[in-house]
């Protein structure tokens, strides 16, 4: 399952790159055959509470990782990342680091 949150994350990645192109069609390839999960009404609730929540704890994160963070809490899934340093913050987030 991927979000195209996530998906615009790594579409900024393959941009940066210096194979931009043969990094585009990998990451076409990668994709094509995941399901897309919709940012509904229920992630938006999630991003309020955890967006609230770390700030009332002092550990915000980035704008980008909240929104898949919150995502990836109202699915009930586990978070596939190379950042897992940042999403620990988050409770009840289940986290793994492929890399």
């Amino acid at each position: 399952m991927r979000a195209n949150i996530t998906v615009a994350e790594l579409d900024y990645g393959v941009s940066k790159s210096r194979h931009a192109v043969k990094n585009r069609l990998a990451l076409a390839q990668f994709l094509s055959p995941l399901e897309v999960a919709s940012f509904d009404r229920d992630a938006a609730a999630a991003y309020g509470r955890l967006r609230a929540t770390l700030e009332q704890k002092g550990t915000p994160i980035g704008s980008m990782d909240l929104l898949i963070a919150a995502h990836a809490l109202s699915l009930a899934v586990r978070l596939v990342t190379n950042n897992a340093r940042e999403f620990r913050r988050v409770h009840g987030l289940r986290v793994e680091n492929w890399v």
